[in-house]
């Protein structure tokens, strides 16, 4: 990664006015919730999200919460419902992230998706966030702000510890209340939890007036909305090929003739940012995707994992 100088941003009106300015310039700043500090990048901008894989390190593409100001932000991105309009009645903001489908012209990046058509939405309760997603105006995909592996950061200095030199700037905002992660249901058909976390259960129970859902323990959920599924292409995937055999299509990096190139230019950063749209692509034409070699450093680990997981063999 090349090194950046990461400004201190204090917690007044010139320092959430940069903060917001930042992020509409695609770059990545870490800004405190009630739970951790939160590593923020503009939710529509695949090339931002993908730097907060990056920055983070050892990445995996699991889907990332989408942080808003406010209801009416999140009902621009999302099929609001009746049990979504209850939930975020009583606890927004809060500790509480909701699965719901995605709208139509949403703009929000697969890469915060992960490919699948659903987006965690959360409505934060910390003050300084909610100052600056409403200076922001739009939806700040933002996992923990540490290394990935590392001890969840609840002070700004832990932030600079980790990431130093590898985001634009820290926003300020003392020590967090360390509460656990947020909750997260699933609202994408029968309400369910994903996640627990800071909210009860039997709390959110109580409000929808009906059980939630619940997944068997051997059904981890290691990401928000991941309802047990990753987003997969139908057909068959055979990964390391220079040239498309037979029926297939062609998924490329760097400059080669193919159907898809993640990046011509074999930028990294470029090829996450453009993975699952091009997946998607590939996919509609119903024929088989080849892929071709994609370094394995960087985001590079993270792009072959996902085709990995693409490309193993599954029951039908």
């Amino acid at each position: 990664m090349h090194h950046i100088e990461t400004s201190r941003l204090t917690a007044d009106r010139a320092g959430i006015a940069r903060a917001a300015e930042l992020l509409r310039a695609g770059e990545l700043v870490a800004f405190p919730t009630e739970t951790v500090y939160g590593l923020g990048g503009d939710a529509r901008n695949g090339r931002a999200v993908a730097a907060i894989y990056a920055a983070k390190g050892r990445p995996s593409f699991n889907p990332l919460i989408a942080h808003v100001a406010d209801v009416e932000t999140a009902r621009r991105y999302v099929i609001w419902t009746e049990a979504a309009d209850k939930l975020a009645s009583a606890f927004w903001p809060g500790p509480l992230t909701l699965v719901l489908p995605l709208r139509e012209g949403h703009g929000i990046s697969e890469l915060v998706t992960a490919g699948l058509d659903t987006l965690a939405v959360r409505v934060p309760a910390h003050p300084l966030a909610q100052a600056l997603l409403a200076a922001f105006g739009g939806p700040v995909a933002a996992p923990s702000a540490n290394p990935s592996g590392r001890i969840s950061p609840t002070t700004a200095a832990h932030v600079h510890a980790g990431l130093d030199g590898r985001i634009a700037a820290v926003l300020d905002g003392g020590s967090c209340g360390v509460g656990l992660e947020s909750t997260i249901i699933g609202l994408n058909g029968n309400p369910a939890l994903l996640r627990p976390g800071g909210l009860a259960a039997e709390e959110i129970e109580a409000i929808l007036g009906q059980p939630l859902a619940r997944h068997a323990t051997g059904d981890a959920i290691s990401a928000p909305g991941q309802l047990l599924s990753h987003y997969a292409p139908r057909g068959a995937v055979r990964l390391g090929a220079l040239a498309a055999q037979d029926n297939e299509v062609l998924l490329g990096f760097g400059p080669m003739d193919c159907d898809e190139n993640l990046s011509a230019s074999g930028d990294l950063t470029e090829a996450a940012a453009n993975l699952f749209s091009a997946l998607h692509r590939l996919d509609a034409t119903g024929r088989p995707i080849a892929v071709a070699p994609v370094p394995d450093h960087g985001l590079g680990a993270a792009i072959n994992d996902r085709l990995r997981r693409a490309a193993a063999p599954r029951d039908s």
